[in-house]
Parts: structure tokens; sequence; C-alpha cells
């Protein structure tokens, strides 16, 4: 069930998931993003976005969540500093999700899937 997943202009992405926070429809981190998908509803992420200089443990941890509730991850080139100045944080972000199947869109418009 692997599949393989090019960003294709992480910069425009990045732009996207900028977007999205100024919006309101993002949660931050592994531990909220873990406790939106558990909660469900309106707020449930679509879409996780992963830095690419998280551990072990959290890479596993989020992806066992991700791929229990059937929500799409994707691991990012850029790191979590990167990630963080992008939605507006001040301290590293191991990830983001986006509630809004709108604003999902927009972010996959940069995402390209394939073998």
């Amino acid at each position: 069930m692997s599949e393989h997943i090019t960003v294709t202009d992480e910069k425009k992405l990045l732009s996207a998931l900028g977007l999205c926070a100024r919006a309101r429809k993002i949660t931050v981190g592994v531990p909220m993003i873990c406790e939106a998908l558990k909660r469900g509803g309106k707020d449930m992420p679509r879409l996780v976005f992963e830095a690419s200089d998280t551990s072990e443990n959290t890479h596993k941890r989020i992806s066992d969540r991700c791929g229990y509730y059937k929500v799409r991850l994707i691991r990012l080139e850029a790191d979590g500093a990167s990630l963080a100045t992008a939605v507006g944080k001040q301290s590293a972000v191991a990830a983001v999700s986006v509630a809004d199947e709108e604003l999902c869109r927009l972010a996959e418009k940069y995402i390209r899937t394939g073998q």
C-alpha cells in the first residue's frame, strides 16, 4: 500500500499551508493531530504533512494514526523549522494537518502521486 509521493513545488505548498493557517483550518503538532483524528467531526484532519526531520518514534506514531483513520500522510522535504515558519509558529513543528476539503485541494495541487 506504499505510494510514491512527490511534491512538485515545496515553496508553493508551504505558502498554501500558510494560507490554511491564516484561515484557522489547521492543527499543529503530533499530539493535537492525534487527538483531532480520534475526536473526528468537522475538524477531522483530511491531509497531514510531516516534517523531514521527525524522529523514528514520531514518524511511526503519526503514520500509524493516519493509517488507522485512513488519512493521507505526506512527508515533506522541509524540516520542522521551515514548516513552523510557513504556518506562523516560532519553534519547530513536526506535523501539520488540514481539516478543510477546499484547502486540502489547494495543497494537493502541489503533490503528485505515482510509482
